[in-house]
């Protein structure tokens, strides 16, 4: 294990068994600097990104990097690189690719909790492999909720085999996380301090890690599908997520049941027939949503006219709506083929708006205010004090304090209540969405990702061609693309990567590396060293997060390799992945994004992320010794 590097460099590495190099000045200054990032990041006292942004100043003035490279972190490839593909994700987000995964995740798993917890994490491990992991969490999160509120599958056994597998996915491509981005960035940087005769690092391929990145989600796979379920907590009243709104109106309200699409027939009594006289016939569920000819949707006004062929999307039970379907001659579907766009959760849903007492609704009934014509709003149900009312409500006049339940587009529900004739009090989507451009985002993704596989440019470039059509094709404004980007993210990265390059230039990265040597031994395997390596920079990255710990431990696995006769690139590579070795403490984002909603306590995360550090640790070593 670890002697790959022969293949690279022809001749055998011996150990570098020279005198340990003087501590200088310069060198004192780094490691402190780099002491204090941990410190601060440990104890919160400044900002992340502040903290970078003063290591930066320090840096510069004190001339360990030199003033015409100091900024260039801001525009590297690594930067550029997470820069477009946060703008790449937020289009797949706008365009509700992902949401339609949960509907196909139920026909497939036939409500199978183990079934269901495989194939959700298999797709969002694969996700992440392309996409930021935070980004795929945040796709990830209503998905799993839909699927909860929907199966009644507790939502905390279903994040953290999700959070796992997008961890273990991101090891995948060298664009599935913050330190496989940098990576090549640091190989390049250290090319400028290696010893005379060693060959060049040469930045990896965009699909290098793949077959380690697949062990790894086939294990964390595996692992939740037989032995680590039982680690999952198996309590219902507990980590039930507030945006679930299947369970909550069907609870508060009794509006039950899934959406389906009904198709009017030549034999149908609905023909000519107004939408409002159709709804109120014996036993018709809730009319959401029509479809005639090319003209769709939501909450369509009481006094449209049904003809053949005219697709109404309903709400209600199965049972019950196959019995209106029976009784009215109506084609019933239980797939949304027509109407799937309009009912996107990303895109429209179920709301509640309270009735202040400046209203100009009170006194009227829903008739009179004709919500559908006017706002593109249809009327579920009105709660007053203790009494909730289903039956004939636009007759029912509204009251002060009345509870309204809305079934809207979010964009036509956000104009509407600009008004302030109600108060929306759930939280909903606010920015635009745009289920018609999914082709174009998917078409834009997967061109980007083939590119990428192919190599014929930079992969910054690639990324940013892609980006750039996501803006021209319309599935992003520029504002959007914009505010898409985590600037403290991009900030923390630019200004800690030139720490990096300092620890190499100042020889602190190679006087740690002798130091090391000196310890263990001049007959010491390599894979001690790379044990060792691993487990020190999984304990950084536990401390300080995975783009710290990557900067700060990159130059030195790069060292010790060197001077233990090992392959540097391989060190490095097992230095980006076990930084996202972190199955346990928030500090990991992924983490840090599914603790509340499920409400997870530390203690869970440290009992089933403490064997997968493990497992995680073990198949990286022998993976990356058999790539290399």
């Amino acid at each position: 294990m670890g002697f790959a590097l022969h293949k690279t460099l022809g001749d055998p590495f011996k150990r570098m068994n020279s005198s340990i190099t003087p501590l200088t000045g310069d060198m004192v200054l780094v490691l402190g600097l780099s002491a204090f990032v941990m410190t601060m990041f440990v104890f919160e006292h400044i900002r992340g990104d502040v903290t970078a942004l003063v290591v930066l100043v320090i840096l510069g003035a004190s001339n360990l990097v030199e003033a015409d490279t100091l900024f260039s972190g801001l525009s590297s490839n690594a930067v550029i690189s997470i820069i477009a593909s946060m703008i790449l994700s937020s289009g797949l987000e706008r365009t509700g690719a992902l949401n339609r995964l949960a509907g196909w995740l139920l026909r497939r798993s036939d409500g199978i909790e183990e079934r269901l917890i495989l194939f959700h994490s298999a797709i969002a491990g694969v996700m992440s492999g392309f996409m930021q992991n935070p980004a795929v969490t945040a796709l990830f999160l209503p998905v799993a909720s839909r699927l909860s509120a929907r199966t009644g599958i507790v939502l905390s056994r279903l994040l953290i085999p999700m959070a796992t597998a997008i961890i273990m996915g991101g090891g995948l491509t060298m664009i599935g996380n913050s330190p496989l981005i940098m990576l090549n960035d640091l190989l390049q940087s250290a090319n400028s301090n290696l010893p005379s005769g060693v060959a060049v690092l040469k930045p990896l391929p965009m699909f290098k890690p793949l077959p380690i990145g697949i062990l790894l989600l086939a294990a964390g796979l595996i692992y939740f599908y037989t032995r680590g379920k039982k680690w999952l907590r198996d309590d219902e009243d507990k980590g039930v997520m507030p945006s679930t709104p299947e369970s909550y109106f069907a609870k508060s309200y009794g509006i039950e049941g899934d959406v389906f699409e009904l198709t009017v027939t030549a034999e149908s009594p609905l023909v000519g027939m107004p939408l409002g006289e159709a709804e109120a016939l014996a036993g018709a569920p809730l009319l959401l949503a029509l479809q005639t000819g090319n003209d769709s949707r939501l909450a369509p006004p009481a006094d449209t006219i049904l003809w053949v062929g005219t697709v109404l999307g309903v709400m209600g039970e199965r049972e019950k709506v196959q019995d209106y379907a029976k009784q009215q001659q109506l084609k019933f579907s239980a797939r949304l083929r027509v109407l799937g766009d309009l009912f996107n959760p990303s895109h429209a849903g179920i709301s509640e708006a309270v009735i202040p007492p400046t209203s100009h609704f009170i006194g009227r009934t829903q008739a009179d205010l004709r919500l559908r014509k006017r706002f593109g709003i249809s009327l579920l149900a009105i709660q007053r004090g203790k009494e909730v009312f289903r039956d004939d409500i636009r007759k029912l006049p509204i009251r002060a304090g009345d509870m309204l339940v809305f079934h809207s587009i979010w964009k036509d529900l956000a104009q509407a209540s600009e008004s302030r004739d109600f108060v929306v009090v759930t939280d909903y989507p606010k920015d635009e969405h745009r289920p018609h451009k999914i082709n174009w985002a998917v078409g834009i993704f997967a061109v980007c990702m083939l590119l990428a596989l192919t190599a014929v440019a930079p992969l910054s470039l690639t990324l940013m061609a892609g980006a750039s059509a996501m803006v021209l094709s319309g599935v992003l404004n520029m504002d959007e693309a914009y505010a898409s980007i985590s600037w403290k993210t991009v900030f923390l990265m630019a200004c800690l990567i030139p720490l990096g390059w300092a620890m190499n230039t100042t020889g602190a990265a190679n006087w740690l590396a002798q130091h090391t040597l000196d310890i263990f031994g001049d007959q010491t395997p390599i894979f001690v060293f790379q044990i060792a390596i691993c487990l020190l920079t999984t304990l950084f990255g536990l401390i300080i997060g995975n783009v710290g710990a990557t900067i700060i431990m990159v130059p030195i696995g790069i060292n010790v390799a060197l001077a233990a006769g090992g392959n540097p690139t391989s060190f490095a590579l097992l230095v980006a992945l076990s930084a996202s070795n972190n199955f346990m403490s928030q500090s990991n984002p992924v983490l840090a994004m599914i603790s509340g909603p499920a409400g997870y306590q530390s203690r869970e995360f440290w009992r089933t992320g403490a064997p997968l550090t493990l497992l995680y640790l073990i198949i990286t070593l022998v993976t990356v010794n058999l790539v290399f």
